[in-house]
């Protein structure tokens, strides 16, 4: 396992190396690795003793900031290193205040692992969900320092199931403890031998409940929805396939909602190529809100000067997208023909009906959704259509549903709480 994780690992950054001229996030990654290590030793007594999390990416960090967070709440002055895989995680969260130091992780050797353990001396090690990275995790354990495995999820078809897995359940003891989102995960890893698993629940959950919670507007989404007497639907974490099937669909309905349309990475190419074949007029959201004096509200009908005249408004800057829901009708969550479902549960959160493509069957909280009535699958740009038209000619329907996406998420919240005992142990100096 060592041999080709390291041959994996060493093909793999040389591929990046050589994709980084022609595309952008290879060159990030590669730009961003360098100097990691003179970063990382400017921060060496900063960072002594710290809870280092580690996460792919943006979903993933959103996943553990729960944990995190109620952890800081009882000891506040244990530092914190953050630590990414991809740029865009490490871009969007390279900021966030609960950190101490935010960095992208090392290339994945004994070395390198070695290294940064003598540098930092973390006191305890979160890893979210999908993290296995083999010479990190060894290392952790000879170093006896507690790591936990955060919301984690587990399928039949991965190695750790399969004849030649051997190596990928040794990485699975080199965890104190593995919280799982479901009761299968739990059941896979029982099979296996695998005692110090939890059913915890999932995080998000949490996580989507307490920006709810907070509230806080967004104001161009507030006035961009409340302009004119049309449901706003917004369109967030969109790829190109999925604008297709917007632009399809409302071109076919007779009366088609306002569109709030939040591609999933805003780059100055993504954005112009979102606002082309919308229905028009299309505006940016930067140019709306240098138009509008602060406070300003729309009034009067649809005019050619009024700056949120738009149908279709397109975010070209991002952090914004969890709250914005909270005014709008609907939900469609993109990625449903491109991989994978972004996250639906900070739609379902503020109480919206939610919409996404057939590519979800990774994604438990999605059938839960469409379960409890509070979401819809499509396929076409006519079931899309179908759809959107009979929530907007049946508001109580639409009502009853985003009700039910509501009460879904408050019913699966608690993770965190069932998770923070057998971490605050450890922390304590006893072994949960």
């Amino acid at each position: 396992m060592p041999v080709l994780t390291d041959l994996g690992t060493r093909g793999w950054a040389v591929a990046m190396r050589l994709a980084a001229p022609f595309h952008p996030k290879a060159k990030a990654a590669v730009q961003g690795r360098k100097g990691v290590w003179e970063r990382l030793e400017a921060q060496r007594e900063r960072l002594q003793g710290c809870i280092w999390m580690h996460s792919a990416s943006v979903g993933e960090f959103e996943q553990g900031l729960p944990v995190l967070e109620a952890i800081k709440a009882q000891h506040p002055d244990v530092p914190v290193l953050l630590t990414f895989y991809s740029p865009s995680g490490y871009e969007a969260r390279k900021q966030h205040p609960i950190a101490d130091h935010v960095e992208y992780l090392p290339q994945d050797s004994r070395s390198n692992a070695e290294r940064l353990c003598s540098l930092i001396k973390p006191r305890t090690v979160l890893w979210v969900r999908y993290e296995f990275w083999y010479h990190y995790l060894t290392t952790f354990r000879r170093r006896q320092i507690p790591t936990f495995l955060l919301s984690a999820t587990f399928r039949p078809e991965q190695p750790f199931f399969r004849w030649y897995g051997g190596p990928w359940r040794r990485m699975l003891n080199c965890f104190e403890r593995i919280f799982v989102q479901d009761t299968r995960s739990q059941e896979l890893l029982t099979d296996l031998g695998v005692r110090h698993v939890l059913h915890t629940g999932d995080t998000r959950f949490d996580r989507v409940a307490g920006i709810a919670g907070k509230g806080g507007s967004v104001p161009l989404a507030h006035a961009f929805h409340r302009a004119y007497d049309a449901p706003l639907l917004i369109a967030g974490s969109t790829w190109p396939t999925d604008e297709r099937l917007l632009a399809e669909a409302l071109g076919q309905m007779r009366k088609a909602p306002r569109l709030l349309l939040v591609p999933h990475e805003p780059t100055e190419a993504n954005v112009q190529r979102s606002m082309q074949g919308m229905p028009p007029p299309v505006a940016r959201w930067t140019e709306v809100a240098a138009q509008l004096e602060p406070g300003a509200r729309p009034n009067g009908g649809p005019n050619d000067d009024d700056p949120l005249f738009a149908r279709t408004l397109v975010m070209d800057t991002t952090g914004l997208l969890a709250r914005a829901y909270q005014h709008a009708d609907i939900a469609y969550v993109g990625g449903g023909f491109s991989g994978g479902i972004h996250s639906v549960l900070e739609a379902a959160a503020w109480g919206l009906p939610v919409i996404f493509g057939p590519d979800h069957h990774k994604f438990h909280e999605a059938q839960g959704l469409m379960d409890a009535d509070a979401a819809v699958e499509v396929r076409t740009a006519e079931d899309l259509a179908r759809v959107l038209t009979r929530w907007m000619e049946h508001p109580q329907e639409r009502l009853l549903a985003g009700l039910a996406a509501k009460r879904y998420v408050q019913d699966m919240a608690g993770a965190t709480e069932r998770t923070l005992p057998a971490v605050l142990s450890v922390l304590a100096g006893q072994r949960a």
